[in-house]
This record gives structure tokens, sequence and C-alpha cells, in this order.
């Protein structure tokens, strides 16, 4: 399914629309560019196929099905602003295509300006690149995956949607020196912390924004006497990724004992996941309360070559967890 003989093309337009249009509507999309981006990369090119969860097993959905109804239901999946399960392995997920509204605020947290050189860690379908390419242009976009299937298939979805940016085969967590430096890295997919060694790939001022935790954090990269570090706060939404792979899997939090009615809180499971091997779970629901249930957006990073902490209000105050070592 080409862009030169995409028969889609018509019902793909007015399905985008209508999806940048419930986007739009939600807040998640107000930089005009990226507007643009959204209603002229076609989505349906990235996810030919993909599967819908359903009791122990997935339903395969194919833009290809014999069955006009399936084909149809196919194109308005592409356009939900739902995330979309497109590689699974063994009855793991292992490949996604994001949230679109997400994505969009994700990519707005960039806050990219004419002439960045931007890094993507994770290819995914190549989605995410292409919206990328269309505003910053192909030879400013470099994607990093670590399976070659995956970045197969994204290099052939991107230049069928008329796309061309560079797609790398290797470790995500090494980032790309090979195409450094960078004045803006986004991830897609969830991070234990941050790669040490991608702060000597970011110019000063770069911007760093990645799923860590259950949150997606959002760094400003500077230069200091001490060497070069990041630091910023996390947005406000909730997200969750497929782990980074290469790299090292987070601490395991547990929560044994605690009251259901707060352990199924989605803010204090954040707290819990953030602090997992630096706060005992009571510690940390005591902090919870103590400080009235805190949103994600009181919680940062803080990153230098050495070391790296999150922090609640303010990086030299009171609350502060050292988190894993870097992958």
């Amino acid at each position: 399914m080409g862009a030169h003989a995409d028969r889609f093309a018509e019902p793909g337009a007015e399905a985008r629309s209508a999806l940048v249009r419930r986007i739009v509507a939600g807040g998640e999309l107000t930089d005009p560019a990226w507007r643009a981006a959204f209603e002229e990369v076609p989505r349906h090119l990235f996810v030919p196929y993909y599967f819908i969860g359903r009791t122990g097993t997935y339903e395969r959905l194919w833009c290809e099905d014999p069955d006009p109804e399936q084909q149809a239901r196919w194109l308005r999946g592409a356009y939900a602003d739902e995330p979309l399960a497109t590689r699974v392995r063994d009855g793991e997920l292992v490949s996604s295509s994001s949230q679109p509204s997400l994505m969009a605020e994700m990519l707005e947290a960039l806050a990219v300006r004419d002439g960045d050189r931007a890094l993507e860690i994770g290819a995914g379908t190549g989605y995410n690149a292409a919206l990328l390419a269309h505003r910053l242009g192909d030879e400013a976009v470099t994607t990093v995956d670590l399976d070659p299937e995956i970045t197969e298939a994204a290099r052939s979805h991107l230049a069928a949607a008329g796309y061309r940016p560079t797609v790398v085969t290797g470790d995500g967590a090494r980032g790309c020196p090979e195409r450094a430096p960078f004045d803006c890295v986004i991830a897609t997919c969830t991070l234990p912390s941050v790669p040490h060694e991608w702060l000597p790939q970011c110019n000063p001022g770069a911007r760093i924004v990645a799923p860590l935790s259950t949150g997606v954090i959002a760094l400003r990269v500077r230069e200091g006497p001490e060497g070069r570090s990041a630091e910023g706060r996390f947005l406000g939404t909730s997200a969750f990724f497929v782990p980074l792979r290469g790299g090292l899997a987070p601490p395991e939090s547990r929560a044994g004992g605690l009251p259901r009615r707060t352990i199924e809180n989605d803010l204090f499971r954040f707290l819990l996941s953030l602090t997992a091997g630096s706060l005992d779970p009571r510690e940390a629901m005591s902090l919870w309360e103590r400080e009235r249930r805190p949103e994600r957006n009181r919680f940062g990073i803080t990153v230098t070559a050495a070391h790296q902490w999150a922090w609640l209000d303010d990086p030299e105050g009171p609350y502060i967890w050292p988190l894993g070592p870097s992958v």
C-alpha cells in the first residue's frame, strides 16, 4: 500500500480530520505546525495491520482483509485516539503506535524550532518520525530502534508516506553519536532512568521528552561548570509505554499491605513507581498523604554526569530520591 496507490486516501483524510478535531478540542494540539503535521501525515499507512487485545489472545485487523466491514473497522481503528498494538511476539507486546493525543502533547513539549535536529528513541511504526520529518525535514530527523524487523518496517512505512528520515538499527540507550549533536530527543518507550550517553550528544539548551515511571518527563539540557546536566518536571498526563529494550529493568515497586483505595489511585502508583528501590511503600504512602496527593507536575528529575534523582517541588528540597543507575 504505497502513497502512489492508496485506495484509503480519501476516507483516511476524512477520518484524520475528525481525529485532529478531537485532539484540538482536548487541548493537546495548539501549535499550528504540529496541527498541520497531524492533518497531513496518513497514520493508516503506518499501521497496515494491528492487534486488538482479547481475553488471552489478540485479534488482528488488516487493511487487506477480504471482508469490507473488517477493512472499515481497521480504518476506523487507525484513526481512533488510542494506542495500537503493532507487533506481538510470543504473546508479549513489543511495539505499538502511541495514542495520537499523547504524541501531540509530547511533541509540543519538545518546543522545537526551525533548524532543530531531532533524535527519536523507539522507531515503532515510523509514524512519530514522519510527524517530526514533516515539521523539521527529513535530514533533521534520526530514529533508532534495537529490533531490525521494526526498523525495516518503519523505513518501508515512511517511504510509502513520502518521508525519508534516517532510520538506524541500534541500542537507543546509547543514542546515536554518529548523527549528533541534537537539539531535541524524544523517546517512545519507558525508561528506568535517563541514559547517561544522551547528554553529551545534546546541544546546550536541548530538550528531552521521555516516558519514565508512569509519566512523561520534559528536561532541558544545560552546560555548567561541572559539565552537562539536565533538569525538568513531569507533564501532568499519565503514560504507559513499552519498556526500552537493551536497558536496565526498573526497580520493582511493591505495595503489599497498603489500603486498596490507595494502591488503585493512579497518582499514588506513579509515586510508588518513581520511588521504587528508594522509599518503602509505607513511607511513600505517608508522604503522599502529608503532601495532599501531589499531581505529577509537582515532581521532577535532575540528571548529571554522575548522578540522577527525582524530587518533589524542589530539586534541592527535602524530598529527593535517587533513580537507579542510568542505562
